[in-house]
């Protein structure tokens, strides 16, 4: 696949928006990209929706790839989204990612604070009918040019095939680097890879590591295809039940100094990533990740990691 130098090797992937008023999120996104970052993701849970944040974030910001990672298909009818896609790749050319993927996705009903996301089904075929049924709406506004990219939430062997078959590539979400040489070796050489990495930014690694742990854990009580993707990588009950083992916080999660990190970023690189998003970990999740965002900065330049191949949404 030919493309354009746009999307950079390493990325922000953040949920700390939600709980920011929109001047924050602004000043900060606009500051990622001052720092040199090629994509900002965003994730969706019960804060904005994925659609009204990434108008905040492209207005924000000049230059810099948003990357909705993922936007939640439990949330929305597939036309919305489809015309939402298109209004935005019209109004900020090439700048804008649609990554697709979501509760729904993992086939059973969540319950989020009294508000019930329900099921819809066998993940597979739920994907598969969401994209026909988002490929199926009219074209009746402004033909967006380039056409926006999409890329699927998929750490399985069959969603991964079917990001490959569908859509620009596939966006993993804690996976560890075993994973993704596994994900590249199933999607082929052309398809884009682009890797959500968690970093804790501490050289203290007991409070690093607890930290981290704590931020897995909620994620093996409430994500099924989480458990199954770790399972398939060979962790067992000792790992999983009872909160997570150390020996799977540490394939998840890197932690400590800039230079860890970047032996963990340059892991998935070598393993067939095109990019690598860092999603950053602290004792406040309540607060922005600033200090953190800076101090990684140095990872985005083009030779820090050895001068990685680029990709591009366009």
């Amino acid at each position: 696949m030919m493309v354009e130098r746009a999307l950079g090797s390493v990325g922000i992937w953040t949920f700390a928006f939600d709980r920011q008023p929109a001047r924050l999120v602004r000043d900060a996104a606009a500051e990622i990209e001052e720092l040199g970052y090629g994509a900002l993701w965003f994730g969706e849970a019960f804060g904005r929706d994925t659609v009204g944040q990434a108008w905040l974030l492209l207005g924000a910001t000049e230059k810099l790839v948003i990357a909705a990672g993922i936007a939640n298909v439990a949330l929305r009818d597939p036309m919305a989204l489809a015309t939402a896609e298109r209004a935005l790749g019209e109004a900020f050319p090439g700048r804008y990612l649609l990554g697709l993927g979501g509760q729904r996705v993992g086939g059973r009903s969540v319950d989020a604070g009294g508000y019930t996301i329900p099921s819809g089904g066998k993940p597979l075929a739920l994907m598969r009918g969401y994209l026909d049924a988002m490929d199926a709406v009219p074209q009746y506004g402004p033909t967006p040019d380039p056409p926006p990219r999409r890329v699927l939430a998929a750490l399985g062997p069959k969603m991964l095939a079917l990001a490959a078959e569908r859509t620009w590539g596939a966006h993993p979400y804690h996976a560890p680097v075993e994973h993704t040489a596994e994900a590249r070796r199933i999607i082929g050489s052309d398809a884009f890879l682009g890797v959500e990495q968690v970093v804790v930014l501490d050289t203290d690694r007991m409070r690093a590591r607890a930290v981290a742990q704590a931020h897995i854990a909620g994620y093996l009580d409430s994500a099924p295809h989480q458990v199954a993707n770790v399972r398939r990588l060979g962790f067992g009950d000792a790992d999983i039940l009872g909160g997570p083992s150390s020996r799977l916080v540490d394939a998840i999660v890197a932690y400590g100094d800039v230079d860890t990190i970047a032996d963990r970023v340059r892991g998935h690189l070598d393993a067939g990533a095109d990019h690598v998003c860092l999603q950053v970990l602290s004792t406040d999740p309540a607060a922005l990740p600033l200090p953190q965002w800076r101090e990684l900065a140095a990872l985005a330049r083009p030779t820090a990691l050895g001068g990685p191949a680029m990709m591009s949404p366009t």
